[in-house]
């Protein structure tokens, strides 16, 4: 099994030590991949030299590259900063120049995070060179990878009282069963959506929000097949019932609009139209069982 060791600052980790949440952005200030991962891949966490330790670790996702605006929207204190003020100043420190929260940075998006206490770190191996600065892949195939890989289930196996910690799937088969958070919807669904509107194809990335179909309150999972990237007016619409997505992928325009509002008539001209964008995978398209609850809890017909 591969895995990823990803390089880290003590404050970022140590930020999310103190929230412990269901997810973690784990950004870096370059948006150029690290290397090609599959979902599941288990992602380690190592702290900069002095402080040469595996500190925890989280699975991996999905890799993007978003504006810090958007990551701090996406994942707010979960990307290990305050606020995005801070964010951009750390961006700034490690690429030693002024940054804006326009300023795009690579995001492996990370599930299940776990923190290690200071008595549980585990020293990096010898094998480590000092010229690394992002990472490096191991191998549990390897007597190095498989030592420290064991140190890290070993230490979880305690966190968990002794339950026996499973051998990680990868692709769909990890993103099927994963307990995914709010910022990997919104990274999922964004990017499932080719960045642009379902309805009107808008591409400008600040105007557009990734929409539950059945309300994540009304127990609608955090699955792609629930999810529309919508621009932000149709996404409010959409919520408060006065546009819809049937089953056959048509865009519907409630009569309340007009009744109750005596405007609508840019949304009425797309009543009825086809979605102007869906994912090319048909397990990402838009669930027929969440359309149907839509339609039938949500929408003023």
């Amino acid at each position: 099994m591969d895995y990823w060791v990803g390089i880290t600052d003590h404050d970022w980790f140590e930020s999310l030590r103190r929230r412990q949440p269901d997810e973690v952005n784990f950004w870096q200030p370059s948006k150029r991949a690290p290397r090609k991962m599959e979902a599941g891949w288990p992602f380690l966490f190592k702290l900069h030299a002095p402080l040469n330790c595996v500190v925890g670790g989280g699975f991996f996702v999905r890799f993007t590259a978003l504006p810090c605006s958007l990551a701090w929207t996406a994942f707010r204190e979960k990307n290990g900063a305050a606020n995005l003020g801070e964010l951009v100043q750390r961006v700034a420190r490690y690429r030693k120049a002024p940054q804006t929260p326009g300023t795009m940075i690579g995001c492996n998006v990370l599930t299940d995070p776990f923190f290690f206490d200071e008595d549980q770190w585990i020293p990096i191996p010898r094998d480590w060179s000092p010229n690394i600065v992002r990472g490096r892949t191991y191998d549990t195939a390897t007597d190095t990878g498989d030592a420290l890989w064991q140190a890290v289930v070993d230490r979880l196996m305690t966190r968990v009282q002794a339950t026996p910690v499973e051998e990680p799937r990868f692709g769909e088969a990890y993103l099927a069963r994963a307990r995914l958070g709010q910022g990997a919807f919104r990274t999922l669904v964004t990017d499932a959506y080719h960045r642009q509107c379902a309805v009107t194809g808008e591409r400008s990335l600040p105007a557009l929000e990734a929409a539950h179909i059945r309300a994540h309150s009304a127990e609608g999972p955090n699955r792609t097949h629930n999810g529309l990237l919508l621009r932000a007016d149709i996404h409010r619409l959409f919520d408060d019932g006065y546009v819809t997505v049937d089953p056959d992928l048509r865009f519907v325009v409630s009569r309340r609009l007009h009744e109750e509002f005596e405007n609508g008539r840019v949304y009425y001209a797309l009543d009825g139209r086809p979605l102007a964008n869906v994912p090319d995978r048909l397990t990402d398209q838009p669930g027929r069982e969440f359309l149907e609850w839509h339609n039938s809890e949500v929408y003023l017909g």
